[in-house]
């Protein structure tokens, strides 16, 4: 990479794009990883945004060009530009159209791996309405059913909890005096098996937090896929529920809204590919109950056992403490679990965990139901 300065605006980017002159600039919130500037050209307002910062910024970089590349066959319809899965078109129950030509993500107008810099179409968002998470969860199946088989390499592939997690978790229960069943540690290690070998080819967003999902007149669109990787949409589906667990932004929405939501993603999913949507829902919420990790923003997950963390003393990220998170993940596996063939043992023991959270920890609240105003 050059020597210009991160900080300062790759102005060349804009006359390589072939758009003109940079107007007026304004630098965006972003995170430590990037910057990010909006920038008015001779050919209207765009974004300029530069990956930055530690060992891994070029491969951010490749993962996010070509999970834009992908996105983008959005808008030629089911099946994307390769035509490979000629599906129906439908509209879902709630009225949330999934017409061709509208896009899921900003449109790449130019890249630079030298520079590390890209050049992107200005989405012009507006706050979430109430009943967000059906329009997201629409946006979300079509985002995932971009990807066809012959992606397989393009992205990585996702990664799942491992057996570190599974000891983290255990470890916590058993200091807080929790009811372990017998099968429970058996369990843990299948779901960490399952998760790790479960088939899909979506295409992953990685992080799709709220901030991360611009809502416009046409629909919400995706932004930063840094971590942009292929497996199963499950997996981010999954966020709705679970409370967003990489996400500064983390909710709970009532059971109306989940329910509605998750409809609209097998709708959109089969009117996307003719398809049925596959995955555990059970799995996934799992999945992210043990790992630690997602307690915390993403440059610290560095190895620490943020369960153990936890355990001597709480903090807050974004809208919630790490204990009212891990209590809601609780309940939702304890709900989901239970009753569920190979994590009825898991189920028991996140009920029995939360009980003895909300004993030790009375202080702990729920997670808020809406987003922060604006957002």
């Amino acid at each position: 990479m050059s020597g210009i300065p991160s900080s300062r605006l790759p102005v060349r980017a804009v006359a390589a794009a072939g758009l003109g002159r940079a107007g007026p600039v304004r630098v965006l919130e972003s995170s430590p990883r990037s910057r990010v500037w909006r920038v008015e050209t001779d050919g209207g307002a765009v974004v300029v945004k530069r990956s930055v910062g530690g060992a891994d910024a070029a491969e951010r970089f490749v993962r996010e060009v070509s999970a834009l590349r992908v996105a983008a066959r959005a808008e030629h319809g089911p099946g994307g530009a390769s035509g490979l899965r000629p599906g129906p078109r439908a509209s879902n129950a709630d009225g949330a159209g999934i017409a061709p030509g509208v896009p899921v993500a900003p449109r790449l107008i130019w890249d630079d791996a030298d520079e590390r810099v890209l050049v992107l179409e200005w989405v012009e968002h507006r706050p979430a309405e109430d009943g967000w998470q059906v329009g997201y969860a629409t946006a979300l199946a079509r985002l995932h059913a971009t990807a066809v088989p012959g992606d397989a390499g393009a992205l990585p592939r996702q990664e799942g909890p491992g057996e570190r997690d599974v000891e983290a978790f255990l470890a916590l229960a058993d200091a807080l005096g929790a009811d372990v069943p017998a099968g429970a540690a058996g369990e843990l290690s299948a779901l960490v098996g399952r998760l790790a070998g479960q088939p899909g080819n979506a295409l992953l967003h990685g992080d799709p937090c709220p901030g991360n999902d611009l809502h416009t007149a046409g629909g919400i669109r995706f932004v930063d896929f840094e971590q942009a990787c292929l497996g199963s949409g499950v997996t981010e589906l999954a966020y709705l529920r679970i409370g967003f667990p990489t996400c500064w932004c983390s909710t709970g929405p009532a059971a109306e809204l989940l329910t509605r939501a998750e409809a609209a993603y097998a709708d959109t999913w089969r009117a996307e590919t003719g398809t049925e949507a596959t995955g555990s829902l059970a799995d996934a919420c799992a999945g992210w109950l043990i790992r630690g990790d997602a307690l915390v923003p993403r440059d610290r997950r560095d190895g620490t056992d943020h369960l153990a963390r936890m355990r001597r003393r709480d903090w807050t990220w974004g809208t919630a403490t790490a204990r009212g998170r891990l209590a809601h993940r609780l309940g939702v596996v304890a709900a989901l679990c239970t009753d569920h063939e190979g994590l009825h043992a898991v189920g028991e023991l996140a009920a029995s965990l939360r009980a003895r959270m909300r004993a030790r920890w009375p202080e702990v609240r729920p997670l808020p139901g809406r987003r922060p105003a604006g957002w």
